[in-house]
């Protein structure tokens, strides 16, 4: 489809909790020359049926460690970039997520785009004892942490949340920065990638209201002394309703739209096995135009 990448998101179900199936699926999506493969990520499951929010539970989809399971994929294949899409940062430790996303960068030879978002959940930041209401700031500190470990041998960094004092980690990741990707289509949100990020990741379908999201992203981007083009836009597409037609329909309004690429889910589908994941995405690959 010619010139957007396509990207697929890890299923977040049964299907892929076997270490076999898992390398199967991976090793199948590569070959059938996806550019991406994105890991979503939730520390805890959080029952939000109960807590009468309206919000289904999270508790029986089987969302894995974004960092082991991208560090067992990366041995896996060799060729398929790898993303978190996206790791809800200001819930871990910042020195730790340096390190590993540093050891998964080096153990895929520089393949990771580090996706990062500031959550949604605030049960589970509560009982991760995390603060929910100043993630937001806490995240942007946290990435000028991140970018300092990553590209400086030592590092002395003394911010309103973080202290270190001539340190840094070892190995350095093979990127020097990793790229960043970021979620969220908030105001803040869109400060914050303009100014920080490689890429966005909008939770907003293509039209209107995503095209002047795009212009106030470019706005923030050009306010930050980087160019217009700066930040790439990667959608999201879901499988889990719609025909092919109806699929490839709505990858030809992200590229209209000017997205990089399109990251397609088929979690929420009746999908018993591997093979079905596959099945709905070598359909929706069919049904693109030449």
């Amino acid at each position: 489809m010619g010139e957007i990448k396509l990207g697929v998101t890890l299923p977040y179900d049964h299907t892929t909790l076997d270490p076999r199936a898992l390398r199967d699926f991976v090793q199948a999506v590569e070959g059938l020359g996806w550019g991406f493969l994105a890991v979503p990520d939730h520390i805890l499951a959080v029952d939000m049926s109960l807590r009468g929010t309206g919000i289904a539970s999270s508790q029986r989809m089987g969302f894995r460690d974004p960092f082991v399971t991208l560090g067992y994929i990366a041995a896996c294949t060799s060729r398929i970039e790898l993303a978190t899409a996206v790791l809800v940062l200001p819930q871990r430790q910042t020195a730790l997520v340096a390190k590993q996303s540093a050891e998964v960068d080096v153990l895929s030879g520089g393949r990771l785009r580090l996706g990062i978002g500031v959550g949604w959940n605030a049960q589970e930041f509560a009982q991760l004892e995390q603060s929910f209401h100043d993630r937001g700031a806490r995240m942007e500190e946290q990435v000028q942490v991140l970018q300092a470990l990553w590209t400086q041998e030592t590092v002395t960094f003394h911010g309103r949340w973080h202290h270190i004092t001539e340190a840094g980690i070892n190995p350095l990741p093979t990127q020097r920065p990793i790229p960043l990707w970021m979620g969220g289509s908030a105001e803040a949100a869109l400060r914050r990638t303009g100014r920080l990020a490689n890429a966005w990741l909008p939770e907003e379908p293509p039209g209107d209201a995503l095209r002047t999201m795009m212009e106030r992203l470019r706005g923030y981007s050009i306010d930050a002394g980087r160019g217009p083009a700066s930040v790439d836009v990667y959608g999201r597409l879901s499988l889990r309703s719609g025909a092919p037609a109806d699929w490839a329909k709505t990858a030809g309004e992200w590229q209209t739209i000017g997205a990089t690429g399109v990251m397609v889910t088929t979690s929420g589908v009746a999908c018993a096995t591997i093979a079905d994941h596959l099945d709905l995405l070598r359909r929706f690959k069919d049904a693109l135009p030449a």
